[in-house]
């Protein structure tokens, strides 16, 4: 039979543990989260419906992004046990230079809509971190105006091609004149993609003051106070646009892009090329052949085409196919420092990530998105860990493997 008895207050007083108080309530909110989904849904509540689904959605029925996850779960490692891994390091090398970690602050478009912070935000977590920031044609920031808010920053220039060349170059020119050191073409927007979340939220750019946004902003006010109180949305490539994302795009982009347009990128850019949107060998090929310095196996984050190909499933076959011409990265659906390593470990020099630190730009501003690079340099190093491995070159193709 148990005996009762009364505890000794010496007894409790080591049980409890009471947190400080800490003054701001961003501080409060973002140390909650303990992962990337932790600031997901952080997110979720502090901006407007129509930006979050802007953000998390995809194209069609979302099968693409979906896929993506899976395969990320499907994910089995190959640990090694009694290795020393008190000290592991997770920095590589990417375009010859170094980088804290594999991977890279990918292009997101339309980013002050997010926080108004917007991509300076961004460039300069990247900047205190570390790694390579792409600045999107589409962002809120002009080339110039990133460059001065982060001027030790890695920092390429994402573009699209227009149907207007002549604006397109220009855009070229500035990247050079402000000294950028990559242009990442994105290949796979001949056409916007279908998003239908934004279709059904009525979402333009700017956002439409609606009888339903204006509903919205009862719940969000700071989020609308500070899109109206702070500098009118500049985009790195056109003043202003009253229309939906696929109109946008429709207007804009050139549908009738061929490999020649690569081949002449390359010839008038002297600085690394990176293409973006391969998802297969073939391809890979043909753009290596054309000049590119690297390519990034992507489905647009599942945002253009819906059923295309799931990145991780197509990365081994590609860096096959070139991984000794050109650098190879990986792109969509990675939400944890776990997802990078296996990345790695199947090939790819760095991984591309958007939506993650778009969550914690949300959650946050800049220190929401110093939260996500945190939390994915922990991750990473742990899991290298757990592997048993200590540096970045010892994640080799048999330390993963994909579950059927």
């Amino acid at each position: 039979m148990v005996q009762r008895r009364v505890p000794k207050w010496s007894e409790l007083s080591d049980l409890i543990r009471v947190r400080p108080p800490t003054g701001n309530a961003t501080d409060r909110r973002l140390a909650r989260a303990v992962d990337v989904a932790d600031l997901r849904a952080i997110a979720r509540r502090r901006v407007p419906r129509a930006v979050f689904d802007y953000t998390d959605g995809a194209a069609g029925a979302e099968i693409s992004m979906r896929r993506s996850r899976e395969a990320f779960e499907r994910i089995e490692f190959c640990p090694s046990v009694l290795r020393d891994v008190a000290t592991v390091d997770p920095s590589t090398t990417v375009l010859g230079s170094p980088s804290a970690l594999p991977l890279a602050f990918a292009p997101t478009g339309f980013t002050r809509l997010m926080h108004t912070e917007g991509e300076p935000a961004v460039a300069r977590v990247a900047e205190r971190v570390g790694v390579p920031y792409a600045l999107s044609t589409m962002g809120t920031t002009s080339l110039e105006a990133l460059a001065a808010a982060a001027p030790g920053a890695r920092r390429w220039f994402q573009l699209y091609l227009w149907r207007d060349r002549e604006a397109s170059a220009a855009l070229v020119e500035r990247a050079r004149a402000a000294g950028y050191e990559a242009l990442v073409l994105t290949v796979d927007t001949p056409v916007g993609g279908p998003r239908l979340r934004d279709v059904r939220n009525g979402f333009t750019i700017p956002p439409a003051l609606t009888l339903r946004t204006m509903a919205n902003a009862a719940v969000h006010p700071g989020w609308w106070v500070d899109l109206l109180t702070t500098e009118p949305l500049e985009f790195a490539s056109l003043r202003s646009w009253g229309g939906t994302i696929a109109e946008l795009v429709d207007r804009v982009f050139e549908p009738s892009a061929t490999l020649a347009d690569v081949r002449a990128l390359r010839a008038a850019w002297s600085g690394a090329l990176i293409v973006k949107g391969v998802l297969g060998a073939d391809d890979a090929r043909a753009v290596v052949d054309a000049g590119a310095d690297a390519v990034v196996v992507s489905n647009h984050g599942g945002r253009q085409l819906d059923r295309a190909p799931t990145p991780l499933e197509q990365l081994p076959a590609v860096v096959q196919a070139v991984g000794d011409r050109a650098e190879v990265y990986l792109d969509g659906g990675i939400l944890d420092g776990a997802d990078v390593v296996a990345a790695v470990a199947f090939g790819a020099r760095a991984c591309l990530i958007g939506r993650a630190y778009l969550y914690g730009l949300m959650a946050g501003g800049e220190r929401g998105v110093q939260r996500v690079a945190d939390i994915l340099t922990r991750e990473v190093t742990r899991t290298m860990q757990l592997l048993g491995v200590g540096s970045i070159d010892e994640l080799t193709p048999d330390r993963v493997r994909l579950r059927a």
